[in-house]
């Protein structure tokens, strides 16, 4: 079993059981929507809320590293919280859906089974949403990051026939076009 596969498992089956609407992003849907990559930790987006965190504290139990200050901390401050699978000493962060592009991140998601040994179905970003995220990343982290270029490469490669209308609209709305462009005609699209 993958290490990842045990944590994220439970996650999102605590997710889902106290009806919290998620999806998996980062690097772990990158790798179900484009090229494989090994990753060390797992990223989440979810329609959380402060009254939502001592429940999920709870139900994730004693498995679990979980700071509920720095978690409402995070909440506060809009920012992603981290949780520990203590078992597999794999981290998470979750990222809270606040904007109108999570809204829709999180409308087009979808159950997928993930490409790692030992997951159960989850739902994971759209390949335009994982796309875009991707460059946003990229440009947010000062456009240095070879792995965050890679995964947008690998996704473009491995989906050519994505909804492009969507993603221009989203591209130019997040400030990425001129990164959606370059990156298009580096995969040859």
């Amino acid at each position: 079993m993958d290490p990842l596969a045990h944590g994220l498992n439970d996650l999102t089956a605590a997710l889902t059981a106290l009806g919290i609407r998620y999806f998996v992003s980062g690097s772990v849907a990158s790798s179900a929507r484009g090229v494989i990559r090994g990753t060390l930790d797992g990223d989440l987006v979810a329609l959380i809320f402060r009254p939502h965190l001592k429940m999920l504290v709870n139900t994730l139990g004693a498995n679990w590293y979980a700071d509920l200050g720095m978690m409402e901390h995070a909440i506060e401050q809009k920012r992603a919280f981290n949780l520990i699978h203590m078992p597999s000493a794999m981290k998470f962060d979750v990222f809270p859906a606040y904007t109108d592009f999570h809204e829709s991140e999180l409308e087009r998601a979808t159950l997928e089974q993930l490409p790692m040994e030992g997951t159960r179905p989850c739902i994971v970003a759209s390949s335009e949403d994982c796309l875009l995220s991707k460059l946003q990343w990229y440009r947010e982290g000062g456009e240095v990051s070879e792995r965050q270029w890679s995964d947008v490469g690998g996704i473009l490669r491995m989906n050519r026939s994505l909804d492009w209308e969507y993603v221009n609209g989203w591209a130019a709305r997040l400030s990425v076009a001129d990164l959606l462009a370059r990156a298009r005609v580096e995969a040859e699209l």
